[in-house]
């Protein structure tokens, strides 16, 4: 019993030590770094991690030329655009990326991977997956950079340049923006006037707030003016019950109909029952 006691006791010193242990924090070696900065009317978010150069040979040392890196330590280096850019004169799509690169002396290779979730380098590389491949000059500089780092510089309205730079080594990808387009259409759109979708909205948040029906109605009924021979079913069936609401039951009915039409087209059961219900409600009335 007392050899018992004894072994027990022995485990929980053992286990309130690793308890102990298990609690202490060191720093990393690479920590992780997130830079967000928005260009123009775009968000441009980095997220990567920082190894130092700690005395080391880094460029045709620890980061061999002519292989593929991660560009940077840990997981892969992730840029993240809320809206379409372009680089290396492809189109990329708003979303996230991975950065890939692979050094030379005085050139780098540069690929955007589409596949964000690598620890590292793709264990099987997928060439379908590079959303862009580029080579970028890579400059030399009097001084170190101790730990490696991504800056996003030269910002305008239309453009900007992701830097890359550790030990003596760094270089800028130009990436162009689509402020202007996007800028563009939104005065042309605001010039032209309101939207019929713009029109449908304001109608149906007057008519659910019980607000004034006859400029509900005015604004709904000019919505599906707009839409024409593309009209909806779903905006032709919140015309009809505005009118019904307004006691214009023969109305109402018509449009009605219209909707019942295009609901029965579209095969949706839900709008053609509801229809079908109103007009026959609506009649009783008219």
């Amino acid at each position: 019993m007392k050899k018992f006691i004894l072994t027990l006791s022995a485990f929980m010193v053992v286990g309130i030590f690793s308890m102990a242990t298990a609690q202490i924090k060191t720093p990393a070696a690479s920590p992780s770094a997130k830079t967000t900065q928005t260009v123009g009317l775009t968000d441009v978010t980095v997220e990567y991690s920082r190894p130092s150069v700690k005395g080391r040979t880094i460029f045709g040392g620890l980061v061999p030329y002519g292989e593929m890196w991660r560009t940077g330590a840990n997981k892969n280096t992730m840029v993240t655009f809320s809206a379409p850019v372009k680089i290396g004169g492809k189109d990329l799509k708003a979303g996230s990326y991975a950065i890939f690169t692979v050094p030379g002396q005085t050139e780098w290779e540069v690929i955007f991977y589409t596949d964000t979730e690598n620890w590292g380098v793709p264990e099987n590389w997928d060439a379908t997956k590079e959303a862009v491949r580029m080579k970028v000059k890579a400059d030399k500089m009097d001084f170190n950079i101790e730990s490696f780092m991504i800056d996003l510089g030269d910002l305008t309205n239309e453009s900007f340049t992701l830097g890359i730079g550790w030990e003596k080594t760094w270089l800028n990808i130009p990436v162009k923006l689509t402020t202007d387009e996007v800028v563009t259409a939104s005065i042309t759109k605001v010039m032209n006037g309101p939207s019929g979708d713009d029109f449908y909205a304001a109608g149906r948040y007057y008519f659910d707030s019980g607000k004034d029906l006859n400029k509900a109605y005015e604004w709904i009924h000019k919505s599906n003016e707009m839409d024409g021979k593309d009209a909806k079913f779903w905006k032709l069936r919140q015309e009809s019950l505005v009118l019904a609401a307004l006691g214009k039951y023969k109305d109402a009915t018509a449009v009605a109909e219209k909707s019942l039409k295009l609901a029965v087209e579209a095969k949706n059961k839900d709008y053609e029952r509801m229809n079908t219900e109103s007009i026959a409600e609506w009649k009783k009335k008219m």
